[in-house]
């Protein structure tokens, strides 16, 4: 298995992972307000920046055509996605997984000039920032309805 294939595993696998916490989202933790963030809003930021990423460059991503000024950023005074459009982008998100895996050089720079790495050290920091929402998330399911999301390994 090469480097490349092993990435696209492990983005799948946590995607899946995350589509499963949005699935099983109760419909009264979607938008509660007691959080900061709300689940919507995490689980979209997490796919936002995991789509971003996956790019060869910031210059060339093109945002969902679904996408709000600032949407991206975390923080209060949002209007929520509804489940429905957050699955749509899941699936987006979940195609430019296998789209951008199948090109990336690992060696070419990172394409932020925000990130001073190259793209194999910006794939691990994408995993690291999807996987740390869907964390956040898990966790919110478990306090809120003893929810649990099943473990996914790989997924190729």
């Amino acid at each position: 298995m090469s480097i490349t294939d092993s990435f696209r595993s492990q983005y799948n696998a946590s995607l899946e992972m995350l589509k499963q916490a949005i699935l099983k989202c109760p419909d009264s933790l979607w938008a509660e307000p007691k959080y900061k963030n709300e689940f919507w809003q995490v689980a979209y930021h997490a796919l936002f920046y995991t789509h971003l990423y996956l790019q060869p460059t910031g210059k060339e991503f093109v945002a969902w055509v679904r996408h709000k000024e600032n949407y991206n950023r975390l923080g209060p005074g949002k209007e929520p996605y509804s489940r429905a459009e957050i699955l749509e982008y899941w699936e987006i998100c979940q195609e430019q997984v296998d789209l951008q895996m199948a090109v990336v050089d690992m060696e070419a720079p990172s394409g932020f000039d925000w990130l001073p790495f190259n793209k194999l050290e910006l794939q691990i920091y994408n995993l690291r920032h999807l996987n740390q929402h869907l964390g956040e998330l898990c966790e919110r399911l478990g306090v809120a309805g003893d929810i649990d999301i099943g473990w996914v390994g790989s997924k190729p």
